[in-house]
């Protein structure tokens, strides 16, 4: 009887022990589309009309085969986050002036916000588009998420003050994600819930792709993990052709790595 119960226990250790093993090399395949050149700063993506967006010389710029725009600002300095969610209305942010600029679809300026010069003085360091003429924001002044609507020049907070700085951020429409400096992972809706998500590894970049998946890369490997809306945790290396990277963005399956030299797209499937 002792000798099956040892037996039984070996079994279900060499069982997990498998398990564990399977999990930690799961692999994510990632099929070449294709590799360009691309002489420039920064890339930032595509959008849903297969526009690329990039920087070159702090000049940002939208191209499509023959159609290319562009919009410079030499008054307000660096450009320091673009946020192309809304290819019909994109954010550029410029930090060291405390400014975002709105522009159209063919890279017109709409309007210019200085936040210091708002009846109530804002201090950005975090910005992102939302819904109904809002604009995200993260006010140093208080420590609060709040949202500001750039149509009326009002501005309020939806988060209780944060108790640790942030690490990371991104937004959607509805939702401003955040890493703190501990690596612990948040979210807060329109309305203000605030959620703990989990736990992040060590990572050098990241995108958060949902409030339970995410691509991150660490060492010049990258990872997809799943942490699961059951808190399971799955993760697997994402296979790619590159030893090392300059930066990656994630949009509709389609995963760009960009190096200094060129820009390569593959396709991938995420669960």
């Amino acid at each position: 009887m002792k000798k099956t119960v040892r037996k039984i226990l070996v079994l279900l250790f060499i069982a997990c022990s498998f398990s564990i093993i399977s999990a930690q090399n799961q692999k994510t395949k990632a099929s070449l589309i294709s590799q360009f050149n691309a002489d420039v700063d920064d890339f930032l993506g595509y959008d849903s009309f297969g526009f690329s967006y990039d920087i070159k010389n702090n000049v940002f710029r939208k191209i499509k085969g023959n159609e290319a725009f562009e919009f410079k600002s030499v008054s307000l300095g660096k450009i320091t986050k673009v946020d192309i969610l809304n290819p019909l209305k994109i954010v550029l942010f410029y930090e060291d002036f405390n400014t975002v600029v709105l522009l159209d679809n063919q890279l017109n300026k709409i309007t210019e916000i200085n936040f210091s010069q708002n009846s109530e003085p804002i201090v950005v360091p975090a910005i992102g588009m939302s819904t109904q003429n809002q604009l995200w924001i993260f006010n140093t002044l208080n420590q609060q998420i709040g949202l500001f609507d750039y149509l009326k020049n009002e501005y309020k907070t939806v988060s209780t003050p944060l108790t640790e700085g942030i690490k990371y951020y991104q937004t959607d429409f509805n939702t401003f994600f955040w890493i703190d400096k501990k690596n612990n992972w948040f979210s807060c809706d329109i309305f203000g819930k605030t959620t703990a998500l989990g736990k992040i590894p060590d990572f050098d970049k990241i995108e958060i792709l949902n409030d339970h998946q995410y691509i991150f890369s660490k060492a010049n490997l990258l990872f997809f993990k799943d942490i699961g809306k059951t808190k399971s945790d799955t993760s697997s290396e994402i296979e790619i052709l590159q030893k090392s990277f300059d930066k990656f963005c994630y949009k509709d399956q389609i995963l760009s790595i960009f190096t200094t030299k060129e820009i390569t797209n593959y396709k991938i499937v995420t669960p």
